[in-house]
């Protein structure tokens, strides 16, 4: 092989490679500082202050979809500073914990590849401080950039992911990948007493 040749190539690996492995490490960093769930049972959530604002930057949870494999940290905002190290949550949506529609955005070729393969029915879950949170897929549509409707509050509480389309595109993609996901409600807990050895 020329010296031309494994130059370019060298330069192709480094272009590709050098911002997944800073993506993988800025996981890890934002994993750290995640608050452990505690020991004992949360009150409930009526009786819980949760917030209603993050400052930019600041760690949620994380989002796992296990039948893709795809995991990763979600931090406040949308900025580049942000989508570079984790999923963003986008901002002037509602917070996980909240009701209605929040949404979350990804780099489709970093966290959010997976998604590809994404289909009805596939469980998200969102682990936060104050709660997880599961979801279950209804529906993926591809949108234009402008097409923001897909921000709009909702009458149900669901979680809207967005990433860049197509998935193989290189360069600025021209369209959006929306996947919706309604909440699951917790199962209601069922305190049973009786007598020993009843």
């Amino acid at each position: 092989m020329r010296p031309l040749s494994i130059a370019v190539v060298t330069g192709l690996l480094l272009l590709v490679g050098a911002p997944l492995v800073l993506a993988e490490f800025y996981q890890h960093e934002y994993e750290a500082p995640l608050p452990q769930p505690p020991a004992l049972p949360a009150p409930p959530v009526a009786e819980r202050i949760l917030p209603s604002a993050l400052p930019t930057g600041e760690a949620i949870g994380t989002l796992e979809i296990v039948r893709l494999g795809l995991s990763g940290v979600v931090a406040e905002g949308d900025t580049d500073a942000v989508l570079d190290r984790a999923i963003g949550h986008v901002r002037d949506t509602p917070l996980p914990w909240q009701e209605g529609n929040s949404a979350l955005a990804a780099h489709r070729d970093r966290i959010f590849r997976p998604l590809r393969g994404i289909r009805s029915g596939d469980i998200v879950r969102l682990k936060t401080p104050h709660g997880d949170f599961d979801y279950e897929v209804h529906d993926t549509l591809i949108v234009k950039p402008e097409d923001v409707w897909v921000l709009d509050p909702t009458g149900t509480t669901m979680l809207t992911l967005i990433s860049c389309f197509p998935f193989n595109y290189i360069g600025s993609a021209p369209e959006r990948f929306i996947v919706r996901a309604q909440r699951i409600p917790p199962a209601p807990y069922v305190l049973r007493i009786g007598k020993p050895g009843a």
